[in-house]
């Protein structure tokens, strides 16, 4: 730990400037008390909205304290990952989260207000306050869930109950992050050491077999060993979605998982179907990499290691981003020209530093710019996630700009389909401005294993899930044993017979969080899909494809998720987008097979 930086060691153009926020904290506690007051005002609307008027009034303060709190639980969340070993910033995020628990008490009666009222009294006050037109599309759509909403007494009662009900999710959450107690593994040094996840997946990656087997043994371990606790975590989960599906008469918890982005549930079983008929290029990847490990069999513990030995490729910050840059031009002088800008402006947060927080992520509220927090270290893999960061931060930039404060916003369905677009760019950028042979198929594995985990294996996930939730609405058992059957029988669908199974494969289902929020990680498969669908008509030179793909950034939430990207012409109404993949992945393992 003492070899990384101190945040005073990096110089000011490498780190965000959340100045453009708040100058300075007095401003903060300005904006809490003027929050706080907002959300009282809020309150006293509670039976007090009688006409138009008063209808307009309460939306326009309660938008107005929606952008004063966003502003504040951004800032107070940023400031504590710079070093979230600083208390005091701490202590600001505390206030910030109950400041939220305090709005939302206030604000909760309109939702019911709204659902109550009648739709001829609604067209009347938009009729008679021309100030209502910012708000009717919202408004609107507050009414597709009218079949959906119980009485005023059962939803208090539902209200109160939310933290009972999230309970499966908590438990496993404690369970997952704070007692998980893994085994030992052999260091480089062979000497004994606790497993982390952290380390656990760069030894997967690491050439020597017998720590990669012991790595994963170690891994699974303590997950077998609660597997009976963690199956009645995941089996609550799974009949609390049936239980409010049915008591919000929903035709099941996939319909109502799917209703807010109004996704038929034709979608969810197309991509799963359509995978399921195009499974043939994976099990050549899968034959191609057991040869080129030169191995008698495959475990599990042999799919994460890189094809190409002893490839490591420098590319520090600057370069890496003049390279993005030069790999994101066919987006054209307006999208350039912003990420330049973001790079000059106290954007982007980019070193690793002691006590900031990990991984990478793009956030900020509306009518500031977006910020970016990296950890870059100069890697490949930094560079790929560089673009995928500045492709939500273009994203949300773009949006912000040609969207008022209520339709800005865009949807999870679509939020990945920016960043990959950015690292689809820039891996065939990549590819056709090397001559280095190992380069080229190390960028071709990296490829594939991209595609290999966010698309193949989340739409294993995604079947799963559907199967658990149809046998929960059978009201059939839902124990370890039926998880792992459940399991096994679908990683030998996706992964071929030829990947020879430990027995601790099967509990794999006891480690994912994402099944506790259900229905969400086939997103990320129909994302990378809709993304190289984009891409690969805009690397064709299909300017057309460049303009719609620039209004469906500027779009924000202003349509639904699959009219927008209609609208970029991915239908994925039909097969063609996930077909358009799955022939990209042939193509790619083809490549790789004739080197």
């Amino acid at each position: 730990m003492s070899d990384q930086l101190q945040r005073s060691d990096v110089s000011a153009h490498e780190k965000w400037d959340l100045t453009h926020i708040y100058a300075d904290m007095s401003q903060w506690e300005e904006d809490y008390e003027r929050a706080q007051a907002l959300s009282r005002e809020a309150a006293a609307f509670q039976d007090n909205i009688h006409d138009a008027e008063g209808l307009l009034a309460y939306l326009k303060l309660d938008e107005q304290l929606s952008f004063v709190y966003e502003k504040l639980f951004v800032y107070a969340s940023l400031k504590q990952d710079e070093d979230t070993r600083v208390t005091e910033a701490q202590a600001y995020l505390d206030k910030a989260r109950s400041l939220g628990v305090t709005i939302k008490s206030a604000t909760s009666f309109f939702r019911p207000f709204l659902l109550n009222m009648e739709k001829e009294t609604l067209d009347r006050y938009i009729a008679e306050e021309q100030g209502l037109d910012y708000f009717k599309k919202d408004l609107y759509e507050e009414f597709k869930y009218k079949p959906h909403v119980l009485s005023k007494e059962k939803e208090e009662v539902l209200s109160q109950l939310g933290e009972v009900i999230s309970v499966p999710k908590t438990v496993f959450g404690m369970i997952n992050n704070a007692d998980i107690q893994f085994g030992e593994v052999t260091d480089e040094n062979g000497n004994k050491t606790t497993l982390t996840r952290g380390m656990y997946s760069r030894i997967l990656e690491s050439h020597n077999r017998e720590r990669r087997a012991e790595a994963f043994k170690a891994y699974y371990k303590p997950y077998v060993g609660l597997k009976n606790t963690i199956a009645s975590t995941l089996g609550a989960s799974a009949k609390n979605n049936v239980l409010f599906s049915k008591m919000r008469n929903y035709e099941s918890p996939l319909q109502r998982s799917l209703f807010a982005d109004n996704v038929p549930v034709s979608v969810y079983e197309n991509l799963i179907q359509t995978t399921r008929d195009h499974l043939g290029p994976m099990y050549r990847y899968v034959d191609y990499r057991q040869k080129r490990l030169g191995l008698d069999e495959l475990r599990v513990y042999d799919l994460s290691v890189p094809l190409v030995e002893d490839f490591e490729l420098e590319k520090p910050y600057d370069e890496a981003y003049e390279t993005m840059l030069a790999g994101l031009a066919p987006l054209g002088d307006e999208y350039i020209n912003g990420l330049k800008q973001a790079r000059t402006s106290g954007w982007i947060d980019v070193r690793e530093t002691q006590g900031k927080r990990s991984g990478a992520y793009c956030w900020g509220p509306y009518g500031t710019h977006p910020y970016v927090l990296l950890n870059h270290n100069n890697t490949l893999d930094s560079m790929f996630t560089l673009a995928h960061e500045m492709g939500h931060a273009m994203h949300s930039y773009l949006s912000d700009a040609h969207q008022p404060r209520i339709s800005a916003q865009y949807t999870i369905f679509v939020a990945e389909v920016a960043s990959t677009v950015n690292e689809v760019l820039l891996i065939h950028y990549l590819l056709n401005h090397s001559t280095d042979a190992k380069l080229k198929r190390y960028l071709v594995n990296h490829f594939i294993d991209t595609i290999k985990g966010t698309f193949f294996t989340q739409v294993m996930f995604a079947e799963f899930e559907k199967i658990v939730h149809e046998k929960a609405m059978r009201g059939e058992a839902l124990t370890a044993d039926s998880f792992s059957e459940t399991y096994e029988s679908l990683f030998r669908t996706y992964n071929g017979e030829q990947v020879v199974l430990d027995p601790e494969l099967k509990y794999g289902w006891s480690r994912i969080p994402h099944f506790y929020n259900a229905f969400y990680v086939y997103k990320y498969a129909t994302g990378i899909a809709s993304a190289i669908s984009i891409a690969t008509r805009i690397l064709d030179g299909d300017q057309e494809t460049v303009q719609s793909y620039l209004t469906f950034l500027k779009s924000g939430g202003s349509e639904y998720p699959l009219e927008l990207l209609r609208r970029t012409g991915v239908d994925l109404l039909t097969p063609e987008p996930i077909t358009g993949l799955l022939s990209l992945f042939d193509r790619l393992v083809g490549e790789l097979e004739s080197t």
